[in-house]
C-alpha cells in the first residue's frame, strides 16, 4: 500500500511538474519547476531500486544540464513581449498535437513494447545496476551506442567550428 502511495506521489508530481515548466511565463521559473522535476525522477529512480541513475540523474541532469539551461537563458535576454507574441497563436495546434499523442499511447497495444528481458530482481542484483546497464550496453545496444556517440562528436565539432567562425570575425 506504502508503494502505491509513493509511486502515485511521484507520478503526479512528474505529471504536474512537466505542465508548470511549460505554462510559466517566466524562464527562470521554468527551469526551477525542472529543477523539481528532475530530483522527483531521481526519486523515481530510488523507489525502482536504480541507484545509479538516479544518481546520474541528480549529477547529469540536475546539475550540468540545468546550469547550462540557465546560462543560455541568460545569454540569450529574451524579452518577455517578444516570446508572447511569436507563439501566442500556436497553441491551440500544440493541445491538439498532445491529444493525439495521449490518445495514441493509451491505445498502443503491449506487445508493441517487446518482449522481457532476462534481467530479473535476483540477476540484476548479483551483477549490481551498473554491472547490468554496462553488459546490456556493450552487448546488445552496442551499435546503436556507438552511433549516438558519433552524432554526439559530430555535434560538438559542429559547435567548435560555429564558435570559431563567430569569434574569428
Amino acid at each position: 500500500m506504502i508503494n502505491k502511495i509513493f509511486f502515485l506521489y511521484f507520478a503526479v508530481a512528474i505529471v504536474t511538474l512537466s505542465l508548470v515548466i511549460i505554462t510559466r511565463k517566466s524562464l527562470v521559473h521554468s527551469v526551477i519547476s525542472m529543477l523539481a522535476l528532475f530530483f522527483h525522477i531521481a526519486g523515481l529512480y530510488l523507489f525502482l531500486n536504480s541507484e545509479f541513475l538516479a544518481l546520474v540523474q541528480i549529477i547529469v541532469y540536475a546539475g550540468a544540464i540545468l546550469v547550462l539551461f540557465l546560462f543560455v537563458i541568460m545569454l540569450l535576454n529574451i524579452r518577455e513581449d517578444e516570446l508572447k507574441e511569436q507563439y501566442a497563436s500556436l497553441w491551440p495546434l500544440g493541445v491538439s498535437i498532445g491529444v493525439v499523442f495521449m490518445i495514441a499511447l493509451l491505445r498502443m497495444p503491449a506487445f508493441i513494447l517487446g518482449s522481457k528481458g532476462v534481467w530479473d530482481i535476483k540477476a540484476v542484483t548479483e551483477a549490481t545496476n551498473t554491472g547490468a546497464i554496462g553488459q546490456i550496453l556493450y552487448t546488445e545496444y552496442l551499435l546503436p551506442f556507438e552511433v549516438a556517440s558519433i552524432i554526439l562528436l559530430i555535434a560538438i565539432i559542429g559547435a567548435m567550428v560555429l564558435a570559431k567562425k563567430r569569434f574569428v570575425k
